[in-house]
């Protein structure tokens, strides 16, 4: 596939090994199922969500749609024992949010369905691609069981000068730490002018554990990176990854501010002396950081201050997810490949690049082929810095 690393490669092969509807663990039995009734009964079955179902769009199923989901969660809150049928459906939800955003009942499914996930986890029904990620979490900090310093793209000397104190922290997440640490390079490259320094052992938000349903390990990791922040003395997260952003921002402690690379970075336009470029690239909006959180005009002026923007055909809360969220991408990447690829249809012609704010992405978009290269924000600010 175009732009994708031989590592990238070798990560698409390892996830599809056919785990992704194996089932872990002990059955519900009569078990109460303890998701939130008032917002089940929300939803009046209209199938106005059928129309905009990512996962449905590519599969065709009922069940993968968000009305065959929650018709599926109200069964299973009256005393539905649950089956393997039942957790691939609500597994296969990247919880990108156009659903809740077009539900005119103002029924929030991704939140009904990342409850009743945590439920299943409870009940000891899994799938092997979910004990995967917890496991490489739990053992190893991060979303890949990756073994090496999640600092290993600074220097030594670089290491040796960061501030043990500071109002503020860029929290990196897994993936630029791992996958793409050139963005967490150039991130931190813009952030040091500002004074702002890393968490002395961070480790992975829980986003991964929170929207696959293991919430009580999750609670675990964000204290200890809450023990880090409070350690540190920062009042003010800031990060470049959308997963990261809505974790933090939604689940984490109140007292925190958090605030995404993109605002940060329009905050602080004139500070940074961007030069123009000749140059006309198009912008994807990630679910997390634009649907779940409304954040969409703070990239469009780092970009617009930079080069000419040519929209996508569906933006801001009509963007098509890139189907990497939810554990989808891991579960069940068939599925996902396929969501990065409707995407990558409302791209215009005649642009340079295709510019996001979130690490999984472009990496989900980058797999996906496609004739323009995927970049981060951060790299599009890194040319014009030059």
């Amino acid at each position: 596939m175009k732009n994708m690393k031989n590592e990238e490669k070798k990560e698409i092969e390892q996830v599809k090994e056919p785990d992704k509807t194996e089932i872990t663990g002990k059955e519900c039995g009569k078990q109460a199922f303890e998701v939130d009734r008032r917002s089940v009964y929300k939803c009046v079955q209209c199938g106005t969500c059928r129309s905009v179902c990512p996962v449905f769009d590519v599969v065709g199923w009922e069940s993968a749609n968000t009305r065959g989901r929650m018709l599926i969660i109200k069964s299973l809150i009256e005393g539905r024992s649950p089956s393997e049928d039942v957790l691939s459906s609500l597994a296969s939800c990247t919880t990108c949010g156009i659903c809740a955003s077009k539900c005119p009942a103002g029924a929030n499914p991704p939140e009904v369905v990342e409850a009743a996930r945590t439920q299943l986890v409870k009940c000891g029904i899994t799938t092997g691609a979910q004990d995967k990620l917890k496991s490489g979490v739990l053992t190893h900090g991060n979303s890949f069981g990756e073994t090496k310093s999640r600092k290993h793209w600074l220097s030594k000397s670089e290491l040796s000068k960061l501030p043990e104190k500071s109002d503020y922290v860029y929290f990196v997440g897994c993936f630029d730490s791992y996958r793409y640490p050139e963005f967490a390079r150039k991130t931190f490259g813009v952030l040091q002018r500002f004074g702002v320094t890393l968490l002395p052992d961070e480790q992975c938000c829980a986003s991964p554990l929170l929207r696959t349903g293991f919430r009580e390990d999750a609670e675990k990791v964000m204290e200890r990176n809450l023990e880090q922040i409070r350690k540190v003395g920062a009042h003010t997260i800031i990060t470049s990854c959308a997963g990261c952003y809505t974790t933090l921002k939604n689940n984490y402690p109140e007292e925190l501010r958090v605030i995404s690379l993109p605002e940060f970075l329009a905050e602080h336009l004139e500070q940074l002396n961007l030069k123009k470029l000749d140059l006309v690239v198009t912008y994807h909006d990630p679910c997390h950081l634009g649907r779940h959180n409304k954040v969409y005009d703070a990239p469009r002026k780092v970009i617009q201050a930079i080069s000419t923007l040519k929209e996508m055909k569906n933006i801001k809360e009509n963007a098509r997810c890139c189907g990497g969220g939810g554990g989808v991408r891991i579960g069940y990447p068939d599925i996902s490949l396929e969501l990065a690829k409707n995407r990558l249809q409302d791209v215009p012609e005649g642009v340079d690049y295709i510019v996001t704010s979130c690490p999984l992405c472009v990496r989900n978009l980058r797999d996906a082929g496609g004739d323009i290269e995927v970049i981060d924000i951060v790299e599009l600010v890194a040319m014009a810095m030059e």
